[in-house]
């Protein structure tokens, strides 16, 4: 899940982050410094869209939202989320570089760090993917597996779903508390839908979600 305490580290600290990164790509991209860390491997049914397909490829450095809308819209669709709302999650979590040496160097410099493309924190994935169909899957995959961060942001927003009250407020809609709650946690979520209303910091995450709606939504478009 994304913290919106840490963008402006990126701001801040482009100089450190760049440092690190450079640092890991000349020593081969190895997390330690040792060997290089190996791709994640997947089974083939983890790796593979329903009916076969290429296997989920590693993401580079370059990285654009929109080239995950088949698996953004396969993924709401078995959670029952809305593809646009995972797809501007992603969008709005894209403020930093996704490359898995990059996230891992970053990691070395803050242990909390997010991985992946959805910016998810350990707890949550250990959390969100018990009784799943990627149960079996370790949260250090994230970086180099863009659909299985995916899969997860969208379960994430599932379970969610699932902790809005039935009475809230009628200032929010149910998929702009769902954004609220992935930035913020499910306790502040619910709070805002009581008519809370959300500090600066969630505000901001909320307002880049409406910027992003219409990106979202061409993404995802059939």
């Amino acid at each position: 899940m994304a913290d919106s305490r840490v963008r402006w580290r990126w701001l801040v600290l482009p100089g450190v982050a760049l440092a690190v990164w450079a640092m890991v790509h000349t020593d081969g991209g190895s997390p330690r410094g040792g060997a290089p860390a190996p791709a994640a491997t997947p089974t083939a049914a983890q790796s593979q869209p329903p009916g076969g397909g290429p296997t989920t490829a590693r993401p580079g450095p370059a990285y654009d939202p929109a080239d995950c809308a088949a698996a953004v819209r396969r993924y709401a669709d078995r959670a029952g989320v809305a593809p646009r709302l995972v797809m501007a999650i992603l969008y709005n979590e894209a403020y930093k570089p996704h490359d898995p040496a990059f996230e891992r160097a970053w990691q070395r410099y803050k242990a909390d760090a997010a991985f992946g493309v959805a910016n998810m924190h350990r707890a949550t994935f250990d959390e969100v993917k018990r009784g799943r169909d990627f149960a079996g899957r370790k949260w250090d995959e994230l970086p180099d597996d863009r659909n299985l961060a995916i899969e997860a942001a969208a379960w994430y927003l599932h379970d969610l779903a699932g902790q809005l009250p039935a009475h809230r407020s009628a200032s929010y809609s149910r998929d702009e508390l769902l954004a609220l709650g992935y930035n913020a946690g499910a306790g502040n979520m619910r709070a805002f839908a009581r008519g809370v209303p959300p500090g600066s910091q969630a505000r901001s995450y909320l307002d880049r979600l409406h910027d992003n709606w219409g990106k979202a939504d061409r993404a995802v478009a059939p």
